[in-house]
């Protein structure tokens, strides 16, 4: 069976340390390297649909957490309040909701000013037991994609439909393949807050969206967030456990927690409604998907290593730093390998799921040509350098897809 713990520490994405905790996962080169390409690309896919993207710190005051409901309804789930002082203490924020909420109040709003969008990837913890945690799959410490929409209560189901038909094209992108739509409605007891009424109003606004884009679903009571119902996209890694990836949820608990309000087209002043949404989760948990469902073997534009440059001897060495050098300026992920025999370093290659090697020979030193081979496919005619570089960076581009 494949798994991400395997081959996570034969490519060298990722790897743990007793010293650093357990459920703290320490990202290597080659796995920042793809991190980052995947992080770059979801930033530029919101800033195309109307995100503006913040930073806010990963711990809050306790009594932030007081006010959002984190503490009385999720703190079986947080790290414990550290307190520097009497008066001053601290937690480490299992989301940042609280702090968005904090951006939007910071100045007035008007009617113009929504929706406001707003996204992070940052770091959040939790308190995970040590007996679920697991490679990338389940940690302590993560980075979340997340975002929060500010909307009226008549723009919701829009928006909740604007970002689902983001997780598809995410999903597509990265070579994602949900399992399947959950609503997660809330169930019995204590853990969920909030009049009825609130509830009802939202669960019926998700399961609306929902079967008006076609998307069969399967209603979960007792999985909602303490604060409102939620779509859960479903995956499922090498041994057939589901897991939620990416998520879009309501919220009427924490606008009014906050004061949050704006100006409407009459001068009143109304609360709006907060949707929570991530787009393909934290890093860490995509990456455990990632690394099984593609065998390690990452499309081009976000594999650790997207070229690497294989002259056949010594006398071809200055054209392939030469290649390597114009590769790096366009963009690519590019090194040169030269030790060795060719077909070592193409075994090589293939063995570190490298997408792409340039071979340079003699012929192709002296007409300014590259052959480019492609992984698990058959080998290029000799083209131009240029043209090659063209060709490359094109297919790294996601967004051209």
């Amino acid at each position: 069976m494949i798994d991400h713990r395997r081959l996570g520490r034969e490519l060298e994405l990722f790897a743990t340390d007793p010293l650093a905790g357990s459920g703290m996962p320490l990202w290597l080169p080659d796995g920042a390297a793809a991190r980052h390409a995947v992080e770059e690309y979801l930033r530029e896919e919101e800033r195309r649909a109307g995100y503006q993207h913040v930073n806010s710190p990963p711990l809050g005051k306790k009594e932030l957490y007081l006010t959002s409901g984190h503490l009385p309804h999720y703190a079986d789930d947080m790290f414990p309040v550290m307190a520097l002082s009497a008066d001053d203490e601290f937690v480490l924020r299992p989301s940042a909701c609280p702090h968005h909420a904090l951006i939007y109040r910071s100045r007035g709003r008007s009617y113009r000013d929504l929706p406001l969008r707003i996204a992070e990837l940052g770091g959040m913890y939790r308190a995970e037991r040590s007996g679920v945690l697991g490679g990338l799959s389940r940690v302590r410490g993560m980075w979340l994609n997340d975002a929060h929409v500010f909307a009226p209560l008549s723009q919701v189901a829009d928006e909740v439909d604007l970002v689902l038909r983001m997780i598809d094209k995410v999903h597509a992108a990265l070579g994602v393949k949900p399992a399947g739509f959950r609503l997660s409605l809330r169930g019995d007891g204590p853990k969920y807050v909030g009049e009825g009424a609130m509830w009802d109003r939202a669960e019926a606004i998700l399961r609306d969206v929902l079967r008006a884009s076609g998307r069969e679903f399967v209603a979960e009571p007792g999985e909602a967030a303490f604060y409102g119902p939620k779509i859960d996209i479903q995956v499922a890694d090498a041994a057939g456990r589901e897991m939620t990836l990416s998520t879009v949820q309501l919220d009427f608990h924490q606008p009014a927690r906050f004061d949050l309000s704006y100006v409407d087209a009459a001068g009143a002043r109304q609360v709006p409604v907060m949707i929570h949404r991530s787009l393909a989760g934290s890093m860490e948990r995509l990456f455990a998907y990632l690394i099984e469902v593609h065998e390690g073997a990452f499309p081009l534009w976000y594999a650790p290593r997207q070229l690497q440059v294989l002259p056949i001897s010594a006398a071809q060495d200055d054209a392939a730093r030469e290649f390597c050098r114009a590769a790096v300026y366009a963009g690519l992920r590019a090194e040169v390998v030269a030790d060795g025999s060719v077909s070592s370093r193409v075994r090589r290659s293939a063995q570190q799921r490298v997408p792409y090697a340039a071979i340079i020979g003699p012929a192709e030193a002296a007409s300014g040509e590259v052959s480019l081979r492609p992984r698990n496919r058959p080998g290029l005619a000799p083209m131009p350098a240029d043209a090659a570089l063209r060709r490359l960076v094109t297919e790294a581009n996601p967004h051209l897809a």
